[in-house]
Protein backbone atom coordinates (compact mmCIF):
# COMPACT_ATOMS: atom_id res chain seq x y z
CA UNK A 1 0.00 0.00 0.00
CA UNK A 2 1.35 3.34 -0.83
CA UNK A 3 2.21 6.14 1.77
CA UNK A 4 -1.68 8.19 1.89
CA UNK A 5 -3.90 4.99 0.15
CA UNK A 6 -6.91 3.97 2.40
CA UNK A 7 -6.37 0.47 3.66
CA UNK A 8 -8.89 -2.02 1.71
CA UNK A 9 -12.26 -1.88 2.95
CA UNK A 10 -13.14 -4.60 5.86
CA UNK A 11 -16.58 -5.74 5.34
CA UNK A 12 -19.39 -4.20 8.24
CA UNK A 13 -19.84 -6.81 10.77
CA UNK A 14 -24.04 -7.14 11.48
CA UNK A 15 -25.78 -9.73 13.25
CA UNK A 16 -29.21 -10.79 13.06
CA UNK A 17 -31.47 -13.86 14.95
CA UNK A 18 -34.81 -14.56 13.64
CA UNK A 19 -36.45 -17.28 15.58
CA UNK A 20 -39.21 -18.47 14.00
CA UNK A 21 -40.42 -18.29 10.35
CA UNK A 22 -42.55 -15.32 10.92
CA UNK A 23 -39.28 -12.97 11.74
CA UNK A 24 -37.90 -14.27 8.54
CA UNK A 25 -40.42 -13.21 6.49
CA UNK A 26 -40.79 -9.87 8.38
CA UNK A 27 -37.37 -9.52 7.69
CA UNK A 28 -36.77 -11.11 3.91
CA UNK A 29 -36.53 -9.06 0.79
CA UNK A 30 -37.90 -11.78 -1.92
CA UNK A 31 -37.64 -8.89 -4.44
CA UNK A 32 -33.95 -8.38 -4.31
CA UNK A 33 -31.67 -9.93 -6.90
CA UNK A 34 -30.01 -13.12 -4.92
CA UNK A 35 -32.24 -12.27 -1.93
CA UNK A 36 -31.92 -10.08 1.14
CA UNK A 37 -32.49 -9.10 4.24
CA UNK A 38 -33.49 -6.36 6.27
CA UNK A 39 -31.32 -5.68 9.46
CA UNK A 40 -32.15 -3.53 12.42
CA UNK A 41 -29.00 -1.57 13.15
CA UNK A 42 -28.03 1.91 14.65
CA UNK A 43 -24.74 1.44 12.98
CA UNK A 44 -24.19 3.84 9.98
CA UNK A 45 -23.39 2.49 6.93
CA UNK A 46 -23.31 3.75 3.11
CA UNK A 47 -25.08 1.92 0.03
CA UNK A 48 -22.97 -0.68 -1.76
CA UNK A 49 -20.71 -0.89 1.72
CA UNK A 50 -19.95 -5.09 1.64
CA UNK A 51 -21.18 -6.47 4.96
CA UNK A 52 -20.89 -10.04 6.70
CA UNK A 53 -24.51 -10.79 8.03
CA UNK A 54 -23.95 -12.98 10.69
CA UNK A 55 -27.18 -14.92 10.98
CA UNK A 56 -28.70 -17.20 13.16
CA UNK A 57 -32.49 -18.65 12.01
CA UNK A 58 -34.39 -21.22 14.10
CA UNK A 59 -31.03 -22.28 15.76
CA UNK A 60 -29.18 -22.81 12.52
CA UNK A 61 -26.33 -20.05 12.02
CA UNK A 62 -25.90 -18.36 8.71
CA UNK A 63 -22.85 -16.60 7.80
CA UNK A 64 -23.78 -14.34 4.61
CA UNK A 65 -21.67 -11.88 2.44
CA UNK A 66 -23.72 -9.12 0.62
CA UNK A 67 -24.03 -5.52 0.53
CA UNK A 68 -26.06 -2.63 1.56
CA UNK A 69 -28.69 -2.13 -0.94
CA UNK A 70 -31.33 0.02 1.20
CA UNK A 71 -31.50 2.39 4.41
CA UNK A 72 -33.68 3.02 6.64
CA UNK A 73 -32.13 5.82 8.75
CA UNK A 74 -33.14 6.95 11.98
CA UNK A 75 -36.67 8.55 12.54
CA UNK A 76 -37.50 6.94 9.01
CA UNK A 77 -41.33 7.62 7.89
CA UNK A 78 -44.24 5.33 8.82
CA UNK A 79 -42.73 4.24 11.90
CA UNK A 80 -40.38 2.63 10.19
CA UNK A 81 -37.20 0.85 12.44
CA UNK A 82 -33.22 2.38 11.76
CA UNK A 83 -31.62 -0.38 9.78
CA UNK A 84 -30.67 -1.50 6.33
CA UNK A 85 -31.50 -3.78 3.73
CA UNK A 86 -28.64 -6.27 2.42
CA UNK A 87 -28.42 -7.98 -0.87
CA UNK A 88 -26.81 -11.15 -0.62
CA UNK A 89 -23.81 -11.96 -2.68
CA UNK A 90 -24.05 -14.50 -5.37
CA UNK A 91 -22.50 -16.72 -3.00
CA UNK A 92 -24.94 -17.05 -0.69
CA UNK A 93 -27.32 -18.75 -2.89
CA UNK A 94 -27.77 -21.59 -0.36
CA UNK A 95 -29.05 -19.15 2.07
CA UNK A 96 -30.95 -17.53 -0.57
CA UNK A 97 -32.91 -21.40 -1.04
CA UNK A 98 -33.43 -22.32 2.13
CA UNK A 99 -34.99 -18.98 3.30
CA UNK A 100 -37.20 -18.98 0.36
CA UNK A 101 -37.78 -23.19 0.96
CA UNK A 102 -39.09 -22.50 4.47
CA UNK A 103 -41.38 -18.89 3.43
CA UNK A 104 -43.22 -20.80 0.70
CA UNK A 105 -46.28 -19.72 0.85
CA UNK A 106 -46.07 -16.96 2.66
CA UNK A 107 -44.06 -14.86 0.40
CA UNK A 108 -46.82 -13.57 -1.37
CA UNK A 109 -48.96 -13.13 1.74
CA UNK A 110 -50.50 -9.44 3.11
CA UNK A 111 -48.92 -9.45 6.09
CA UNK A 112 -47.06 -6.27 6.61
CA UNK A 113 -42.97 -6.52 6.71
CA UNK A 114 -40.42 -4.63 7.64
CA UNK A 115 -38.85 -4.63 3.80
CA UNK A 116 -40.20 -1.57 1.15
Amino acid sequence: MKQGENPPSQPGLLTLNLPDREALHGAYMPFVRNGGLFVPTTTEFELGDEVLLLLTYEQQRFSISGKVMWINPKGAQGRRRQGVGVQFSRESADAQRHFEAALAGLMTSDKPTETM
